[in-house]
């Protein structure tokens, strides 16, 4: 009997251990994580706070998480009268979606092509494709070719240079060739034909991939400047709402090493200031992409784990 109470005893002890472990540890993971979610947090509710603020009270500084007098004056400045971020954010919207929709079509196509067992040149395709992602031809000699195709100073160069990425396919194709075969064979014993199975059957099971697949391809658009810059440099009505924020944050900033606060006149300072434009115009291109991100959350544990497992 006392064997049996000193082994009872050692159990409890045990277990007592074992909580004060898990305790000690769920107290630290938690602390990191809310360290870890204000470091990271912090510079965008700065900004907000900023955005926010009237410009002559935000030369003094000081502002961290709240702004100290609330204005709407630094966002009327950069929505209403700055007609090149209109028409900027016109082109980066159009972008976005054409371009989402178009490159996820033609990635998903060629992956499913790549996909397929019967397809007998599947190795080099795939070889060459992946040989495109280490090797290319240089900046130069693909504005030669844009030009030559008459791309450049055009709403296309956005678009159809991009429809195509080596990474996305090989992604797609990783997770199309982890569906079963045999969904694929009865659909053809009733009758139907390769596009019939991709668009009935592929389609609707890779919904993780492509959900994936198009935040990341939707956020590149959106982020995208240097092309703009590259092609359309001098055509303004094919400018993006990236290269406007680029080109206002140094006017901006050419403005701030100019023109300290205490030169500033009355009725400048009591109205905008540089670092509240550029807060304004940060928090502006940022928010949309941003309110993406919720509704597509649920598939990102599936596609940031695609390829993780191979056979």
């Amino acid at each position: 009997m006392a064997d049996i109470q000193q082994v009872s005893f050692e159990r409890i002890k045990h277990k007592k251990k074992m909580a004060t472990e898990d305790l000690i540890f769920t107290i630290l993971n938690t602390t990191f994580l809310v360290l870890f979610a204000v470091v990271t947090l912090y510079p965008v509710i700065n900004t907000l706070a900023y955005s926010f603020n009237e410009g002559n009270d935000a030369v003094r500084g000081g502002i961290y998480f709240l702004p100290r007098k609330w204005s709407w004056r630094n966002y009327e400045e950069i929505l209403f009268e700055r007609p090149g971020i209109r028409v900027g954010a016109k082109i980066t919207v159009l972008r976005t979606i054409i371009g989402t929709l178009t490159s996820l079509a033609a990635n998903a196509l060629l992956s499913y092509i790549l996909s397929r067992k019967k397809f007998l040149f599947k190795s080099g395709v795939s070889l060459f494709w992946i040989i495109t992602m280490y090797a290319s031809g240089g900046m130069i000699p693909v504005l030669i070719l844009f030009r030559y195709l008459h791309l450049t100073s055009s709403f296309w160069v956005y678009v159809i240079p991009g429809m195509v990425s080596a990474f996305n396919v090989m992604v797609m194709r990783t997770y199309m060739l982890g569906i079963p075969d045999s969904l694929e064979e009865a659909a053809q014993l009733e009758g139907a034909g390769y596009m019939r199975v991709f668009v009935s059957i592929i389609t609707p099971l890779c919904k993780p991939v492509y959900a994936t697949i198009a935040l990341f391809v939707a956020v590149y658009h959106w982020n995208s400047w240097f092309d703009a810059m590259l092609y359309n440099r001098f055509d303004p009505q094919y400018t993006t709402l990236q290269y406007e924020l680029m080109k206002l944050l140094d006017s901006v900033s050419a403005t701030t090493g100019a023109t300290s606060g205490a030169a500033m006149t009355a009725a400048t300072a009591n109205t905008i200031t540089p670092i509240t434009v550029r807060a304004a115009a940060s928090i502006a291109t940022m928010a949309p992409i941003i309110a993406l991100y919720p509704f597509l959350q649920r598939y990102f544990v599936t596609g940031l784990t695609i390829g993780g497992v191979k056979e």
